[in-house]
């Protein structure tokens, strides 16, 4: 399996000679086991120095150095083709034998059938960070602002170094130029009244996009998924640990939304007006032109006009 390899595989060239040793195999088998791992994704550098994995690659030797968090990332799985990270997450979490923790991360090079919101197919391109975090030992009203205090995280994360970016509700990260950045995904599994656990996903083009969108290189050149990954869950531990109140303001400030005129897709059709704040259980209201202000749980807004908002100050990621 060429999966014995990638947990041998750093950034730095080891022979043939050395990795066959520690797997007793030939350099001929591990020269096999390498082009295999390509093949699936893994951004493996092959020379005549040797074997290693790209500058930056999240995987498990790569990001544990640069690792900040007492709990997110501790237990990471690194992988180069899965058919969802969220799918991955939520098989460990069932695993009887070795079953992942609160906190525990899956990474993935590429997605077969990786999605978004509302069932969306979920695009993975070389240079995209992409990754799911287990949550267990949630209650229901916590389970509401996951995605707000997700998005803040996410947001702290990115614009270390001053990028210009914000917050459009309810999960996607945006550049000044109103390009997407990053997008957010919760899924929970529930018992009644229980939150059995909750997976949440995040993709963020990192050095590459798809059409339209915006990646972070394009502001922070050199910037790793390594060190990308390694902000983003300690930005994660911290917000999610806060106080609502706490989240719903860090929210608003980085919001991008909040005083714009919007159009808002909703289970029950259109819905046009002045997005006017977030309640307490994160959902939009918004002003129509009656007057009337609609509370709106889930949707799609397009936002009409320019971009305003708090762009330039950041949000710090711990107390």
């Amino acid at each position: 399996m060429p999966t014995r390899l990638l947990p041998l595989l750093s950034d730095f060239p080891q022979s043939g000679e050395a990795l066959g040793a520690r797997l007793g195999v030939g350099r001929v088998t591990v020269n096999t086991l390498a082009r295999r791992l390509e093949e699936d994704g893994v951004p493996v550098v092959v020379s005549r120095e040797g074997y290693a994995l790209a500058v930056g690659t999240p995987a498990p030797a790569l990001v544990a150095p640069l690792l900040t968090t007492h709990t997110f990332g501790q237990a990471l799985r690194y992988a180069g083709t899965v058919t969802s990270t969220q799918d991955v997450a939520r098989a460990w979490a069932d695993d009887a034998d070795d079953p992942a923790p609160h906190g525990a991360v899956v990474v993935a090079e590429r997605q077969s059938a990786g999605r978004g919101r509302r069932g969306r197919a979920w695009e993975t391109t070389h240079g995209t960070l992409v990754f799911s975090v287990l949550l267990h030992g949630l209650t229901l009203p916590e389970l509401a602002l996951i995605p707000l205090a997700a998005g803040v995280a996410v947001q702290a994360a990115a614009r270390i170094g001053g990028l210009p970016c914000g917050l459009k509700w309810p999960n996607d990260l945006l550049a000044a130029d109103g390009r997407k950045l990053a997008g957010i995904l919760l899924e929970a599994d529930l018992r009644g009244e229980e939150v059995r656990r909750a997976v949440l996903g995040i993709g963020i083009n990192v050095s590459a996009a798809p059409d339209g969108a915006a990646c972070l290189t394009e502001w922070r050149p050199g910037l790793t998924r390594a060190r990308l990954l390694a902000d983003l869950l300690a930005a994660l531990e911290h917000w999610l640990a806060q106080p609502p109140a706490q989240i719903l303001a860090a929210w608003r400030q980085a919001s991008v939304t909040l005083g714009q005129p919007v159009q808002v897709q909703t289970p029950r059709g259109p819905v046009a007006g002045t997005a006017l704040d977030i309640d307490a259980q994160g959902s939009l209201l918004v002003q129509i032109s009656s007057g009337e202000v609609i509370t709106i749980s889930a949707g799609d807004v397009q936002l009409v006009g320019q971009l305003v908002g708090p762009l330039a100050s950041p949000i710090p990621q711990s107390s």
